[in-house]
């Protein structure tokens, strides 16, 4: 979420950390499974099983990371034509790929397209996210799986995004980005989101015990 640069004058040192709504260089499953990015451990059983697995990219995907931008949530019926209709007049597509099962054949939901610019890219992402193509609000970002040391897709427990109800949300990305942490409270000691609804569960989970006895 946020790169660090030391500081030093004389004797003293000091870390300073620039926040940012997304995830830039690093995927730490820990951090893109808090609202902040704050958490210092795993709280669902997915991030457990990201921070334990290996995972290598593609290796037979070619072509610019820089320039490919990832289409998700696509409904099933939506063609490699309709895409490149769609995302045609943002610049020139290179390369488009929609993804399907390996064994039955069928979609699976999402795709790639590379553009001969970054520029293309960012204005295809900037344009096209929460687009409806076939009755469904689709997701536009970019490729993170080739950009990010340490990338877990979601399969694996990681991946971005995520719904509401599978108490499984991953931030740091464009669909769902860190919130600011709170300043720190000199009466409460809270200095981030994670950390007070951490208590906020804490406290509940006290007067319920409280209340069995």
């Amino acid at each position: 979420m946020a790169s660090a640069e030391e500081c030093s004058s004389g004797q003293q040192s000091c870390k300073k950390r620039r926040w940012s709504r997304y995830v830039t260089e690093v995927y730490d499953p820990v951090q893109v499974g808090s609202i902040d990015g704050t958490d210092e451990v795993p709280h669902d059983r997915a991030l457990v099983r990201a921070m334990n697995s290996t995972y290598r990219p593609n290796s037979k995907v070619k072509g610019n990371p820089l320039h490919t931008v990832f289409i998700g949530r696509l409904a099933h019926s939506v063609t490699e034509d309709q895409l490149r209709s769609k995302f045609s007049s943002f610049g020139t597509i290179v390369h488009l790929r929609l993804v399907s099962d390996i064994v039955t054949g069928l979609p699976r939901g999402y795709a790639f397209i590379e553009y001969s610019s970054r520029e293309e890219a960012l204005r295809a992402i900037d344009r096209m996210h929460g687009v409806i193509i076939e009755g469904k609000e689709i997701l536009v970002d970019e490729e993170w799986e080739r950009r990010l040391e340490g990338w877990k897709p979601r399969r694996l427990g990681g991946g971005f995004g995520g719904r509401k109800q599978s108490q499984q949300l991953r931030f740091g990305c464009k669909v769902q980005p860190f919130r600011r942490p709170l300043l720190e409270d000199a009466n409460s000691g809270v200095s981030s989101v994670s950390e007070w609804n951490r208590r906020v569960r804490h406290r509940r989970e006290g007067k319920t015990t409280d209340q069995t006895k």
